[in-house]
């Protein structure tokens, strides 16, 4: 939304359908930017962030079929909502409209109550996804906060989500899986927020009672997390990122390829991360004796050990120490 008006991009190369899907959106209160191609079109949604898109089929260059498809791939514009006005009749034309992504289609010559009907339910499911992105937006800001209050922990997470992503990107994992693991390595220490600042920073041996608090975060973050949608295929990441390739980790057990791969990963990424960091109960490793740890106990049980083998590979091409 911009300056209180709900922004909607036209992309049309047919000058009287543009002046009328213009005037039409103008009497309604809807900021309108307007596209004549498929390529001016496919830009301006990226740099304009619209709240939705009115978007011709056929178009010179690029047809509408494409843009759709491109947008829709992308992380940063898949969710904004895409009405596709096609001439075609054919059903699998309609068909075909759909498989690009779009979100809803009307034919030409479009009703004006149908089109602004349409428009309005679209724009109303975009306010809501916004609203979910707001609110993920608190919890992401929240982790880094209370994580800068600790001098020993202060950008572990944003660490841990780096390295965490370069082995997601290595074993060819998509751009919205990465993105995923990401957030999820932001948010893997969440649960922390339930421990007592004594017990984080505590310099010695911990009590019983001490030590369930600290194993119980994985599962406090997913709590923490649970309530928001839009976080619902990262909580696994989050609740399983202490768990042991053998079985023998927490909070379920899981063993092997059980673990969310998002978790597996994470893990390595955190054990690494706490091993050339100082903490109150001991000085942080040189990166090099850390990664010599990992190919000593790359069998041990705890990691995925391909996954384990393809992070050393990555570490030591980027070693300094």
């Amino acid at each position: 939304m911009h300056n209180g008006r709900q922004r909607i991009l036209v992309v049309d190369d047919n000058i009287t359908n543009v002046e009328l899907l213009e005037a039409y959106l103008y009497a309604a209160d809807y900021e309108v930017i307007i596209a004549h191609d498929g390529h001016s079109g496919l830009d301006m949604a990226f740099t304009e962030a619209p709240d939705l898109l009115l978007l011709d089929i056929m178009m010179p260059g690029l047809d509408g079929y494409q843009v759709c498809t491109q947008l829709k791939n992308s992380e940063k514009t898949r969710l904004i909502p895409i009405i596709m006005i096609t001439a075609l009749t054919e059903i699998e034309d309609k068909i075909k409209v759909l498989n690009a992504g779009a979100d809803d289609f009307i034919s030409k010559p479009f009703n004006k109550h149908e089109l602004m009907a349409r428009v309005r339910s679209l724009l109303r499911i975009k306010s809501l996804h916004d609203d979910l992105d707001s609110s993920e937006d608190i919890i992401l800001t929240l982790a880094l906060a209370l994580e800068a209050k600790d001098p020993y922990t202060k950008g572990h997470s944003e660490r841990v989500a780096a390295l965490a992503t370069d082995l997601a990107k290595t074993i060819g994992l998509s751009d919205r899986e990465q993105d995923r693991i990401h957030k999820a390595g932001i948010l893997h220490d969440i649960g922390k927020i339930g421990v007592s600042g004594k017990v984080l920073s505590k310099n010695g041996a911990l009590k019983s009672d001490e030590y369930d608090a600290i194993i119980a975060h994985p599962s406090m973050g997913a709590t923490i997390c649970q309530p928001l949608k839009s976080l619902a295929d990262i909580i696994p990441m989050i609740k399983h990122h202490h768990e042991r390739y053998d079985g023998n980790g927490k909070p379920d057990g899981l063993m092997g390829d059980e673990i969310p791969l998002g978790a597996r990963i994470i893990s390595i990424a955190d054990t690494y991360d706490a091993m050339t960091s100082t903490r109150p109960y001991r000085k942080a490793m040189k990166k090099g004796v850390a990664l010599t740890v990992f190919e000593s106990e790359i069998s041990n049980g705890q990691w995925d050990q391909e996954l384990v083998a393809h992070f050393i590979h990555i570490m030591k091409k980027n070693i300094t120490d």
